[in-house]
């Protein structure tokens, strides 16, 4: 294998991790009294998340070469990634589920950067593809991101609206 898929690889078994992890929070929160709110634009992070994986899969030639600046800022990232993780404990998941009462989370990260994770996401999304010199993958897939998130923060800060 490839140092490129090896990274892939990374990539995938990372984000079926979160996606358990997630599923674990999001049932306590639930269970908890928690209320998820745009649910319907979730399956369109699954797809272009999965499209982004499989573009970079299918048009990237397995022999190309790690551009290693890149690799070292897809490393700070993922230690980014780490922080928010921790930060927001088990109020971290991947679908916008909103307790009423309890209080938002002002440490690590979110005491300077209002979306931490969404940030560490768009550069991953770029970087990544950069890393081989795809800046097509980058572009592309960093537009529909962008697009994205842009309905799913506001999504987001509305349902946390009365806690500001």
């Amino acid at each position: 294998m490839t140092p490129f898929y090896w990274v892939l690889l990374f990539i995938v078994v990372q984000r079926l991790a979160e996606l358990a992890l997630a599923a674990r929070n999001a049932g306590r929160l639930k269970a908890e009294g928690g209320v998820e709110v745009g649910a319907k634009h979730y399956p369109l992070f699954v797809l272009l998340h999965a499209s982004w994986l499989v573009a970079l899969a299918v048009f990237v030639p397995a022999d190309t070469a790690i551009r290693w600046h890149w690799f070292g800022v897809f490393v700070l990232l993922q230690l980014g990634r780490l922080w928010v993780i921790a930060s927001l404990g088990r109020y971290w998941t991947t679908r916008v589920i909103t307790v009423p009462g309890r209080p938002l989370v002002r440490r690590g990260p979110y005491r300077f950067v209002r979306h931490p994770n969404y940030l560490v996401v768009v550069l991953e999304v770029a970087v990544v593809p950069l890393m081989v010199g795809a800046w097509e993958i980058a572009l592309g897939f960093s537009i529909l991101n962008l697009v994205l998130l842009r309905h799913r923060i506001a999504v987001e800060d509305a349902a946390l609206a009365d806690r500001r």
